[in-house]
């Protein structure tokens, strides 16, 4: 096969890591990658919202599948174009990704279809947000309902926090995501993410993981995209795995091939376990960063194999396994994130991280000449495996410690919830 991967973050550089390893693939092209990823795979300059182009450049190259990597493509309509043009594709239509496109969207397809998610109120305006806001009190979870790259939420525990939450979306703060806000009772649990595949029909649980949204140390500071992560999450027991797919991810799929708007790519279930079992936080259409990397470091079946039978419908016939091993990912992120950053800061010392166990996957670098540079907020997904998780964190952090990049930071407890447990 012919592969065209769309992205250039830490996710796709796990998706091309575990792409290389299929027997079918011929040739592997990332658009637009990354240095990480030029080191395994052909890259390409590709704009992903010139969506003629990229369905030229398939038909040009012979693509026998397009795997779309983030969620602003698939929420723009870019998987309909290409399948109008008759070209495979692994990811969902843009009627479909308003699971992850639109928070009120899939509030509302929970409460038809039955699926246990906190309490919620959607606002349009300013005014509407803050009266809602005094019927519903504090603590509350203010949501900006569209795509906000993982910052449009803002768990509040004053009436004063969320009063500035709700004028911040209103303001412009996250852009158009912003022009509709979700207000949601603040769930009391353990959050996990769980993963499946899906033709529409047919779905398959992936294993599970769990991340670290806020900045800092403690679960402190302002959440962000993610800072860490580890695979399997020690809160999805196999009963919470079952009520996961039976309660949560089976309905929603039945539903939208109700609407007639299968779901056909991954369905990413951000879940809060709380005293009365799994609860919907919100849906991804897309594989997590960095839950990705975790993931992909314990596929052992064939990830080619996988998403061409959930683009061609044959997911029934597919058989995906794992290695019993634990995988942790650290984020090296730029000093300042998830605010403004400085670009550009040199990275050094990746050479001499030798474990055959451990892979530094790129999310946000570039090259300035023969120079490794930082070029966003989160930089480097550094992603082990051990026998236990904490095998893996130690791993993981020991290459941390021969990255030599000042002007970046990390956070220091990856996967202590797993340890304490």
């Amino acid at each position: 096969m012919n592969i065209l991967l769309i992205g250039g973050g830490g996710r796709e550089h796990a998706l091309a890591w575990a792409l290389k390893k299929s027997p079918r693939i011929h040739r592997l092209i990332a658009a637009p990658g990354n240095p990480g990823i030029a080191a395994i795979a052909e890259t390409a300059k590709l704009d992903a919202a010139d969506h003629a182009a990229v369905v030229a450049f398939c038909r040009d190259t012979a693509i026998d599948l397009v795997v779309i990597g983030p969620e602003a493509p698939l929420v723009a309509g870019l998987a309909d174009d290409l399948e109008a043009a008759g070209i495979r594709v692994f990811g969902p239509s843009k009627a479909a990704s308003a699971l992850e496109g639109s928070k009120a969207f899939t509030k509302e397809l929970c409460a038809e279809a039955g699926i246990p998610t906190a309490a919620f109120r959607r606002a349009a305006t300013l005014e509407a947000g803050l009266a809602a806001l005094q019927e519903m009190g504090a603590p509350i979870v203010v949501k900006a309902d569209g795509l906000a790259a993982g910052k449009g939420v803002v768990v509040a525990e004053t009436l004063e926090e969320a009063t500035k939450a709700i004028e911040a979306c209103f303001s412009g703060a996250f852009g158009d995501a912003g022009a509709e806000v979700v207000l949601e009772e603040k769930l009391v649990g353990e959050e996990a993410s769980f993963f499946a595949v899906t033709d529409g029909e047919t779905v398959v649980p992936l294993a599970t993981a769990q991340d670290h949204k806020r900045t800092f140390d403690g679960d402190r500071g302002p959440n962000t995209g993610g800072m860490g992560a580890y695979s399997p999450a020690p809160v999805m027991t196999d009963d919470m795995i079952a009520r996961t797919m039976s309660e949560i991810v089976e309905p929603t799929v039945a539903a939208m091939r109700a609407r007639g708007t299968p779901v056909r790519g991954v369905l990413y279930a951000g879940l809060m376990i709380t005293d009365e079992g799994p609860q919907l936080i919100e849906y991804n259409v897309r594989f997590g960063d960095p839950e990705c990397q975790v993931l992909m470091m314990r596929l052992t079946s064939d990830l080619a194999e996988l998403l061409m039978a959930a683009a061609e419908g044959t997911l029934a016939e597919t058989e995906v396994t794992w290695s019993d091993d634990a995988a942790l990912t650290v984020v090296m992120a730029t000093r300042g994130y998830p605010g403004p950053v400085e670009r550009g800061s040199g990275i050094r010392g990746l050479e001499a991280i030798d474990d055959p166990d451990t892979v530094v996957f790129h999310a946000g670098t570039s090259l300035d000449g023969s120079r490794l540079v930082a070029s966003g907020g989160r930089v480097l997904t550094v992603t082990a495996t051990g026998a236990t998780i904490a095998e893996a964190r130690e791993r993981a952090y020991a290459a941390v410690a021969k990255i030599d990049w000042p002007e970046g930071f990390f956070r220091s407890d990856i996967g202590n919830r797993a340890l304490d447990r």
